[in-house]
């Protein structure tokens, strides 16, 4: 594959999923574009659209081509694809301070274990060293989507 794709446009991506979209890359041209469930089911049913407003004919017009062309296309990596929690976990193990870690470890158990990990980070100061921690996950598996697709990419 001859296009070169930007890491960091991968990883955009992935930070801003939406339930009812998804995100794919033209393999073809190296754009990423944003797909509404709703867009893809009206396309695939070949539902009119000539009474929509502009932008939402550009949305369909996009779908259908996806619809029509979608070996051009590959998934991004998805909210499956990165565990939040399970990357949550893994910093906790990473945090040096054994009266942090235990207490971040035992925040994250049950309902609620986002929130409190959370509060937890700012209450320790470790909100940039999470936030670099969970970039670098993020950057891993975006490399690693790419190499499993053969995509170019750049850093």
């Amino acid at each position: 594959m001859s296009i070169k794709v930007k890491l960091k446009d991968i990883i955009e991506e992935m930070e801003i999923q939406f339930e009812e979209s998804r995100s794919l890359l033209n393999i073809k041209t190296g754009e990423i574009v944003i797909v509404t469930s709703e867009d893809l089911r009206a396309a695939e049913d070949e539902q009119p659209f000539d009474h929509l407003p502009e932008w939402e004919r550009e949305n369909r017009m996009l779908a259908i081509d996806v619809v029509e062309n979608f070996e051009n296309y590959i998934d991004l990596p998805t909210t499956y694809d990165v565990n939040e929690y399970e990357l949550i976990e893994n910093f906790c193990l990473t945090v040096s301070d054994q009266r942090k870690q235990d207490s971040l470890s035992k925040a994250i158990k049950g309902k609620g274990a986002f929130r409190r990990f959370k509060d937890k980070i700012i209450d320790y100061g470790l909100e940039d060293q999470w936030y670099s921690y969970r970039d670098k996950c993020y950057k891993q598996i975006a490399i690693e989507w790419c190499r499993e697709n053969k995509i170019n990419f750049i850093e």
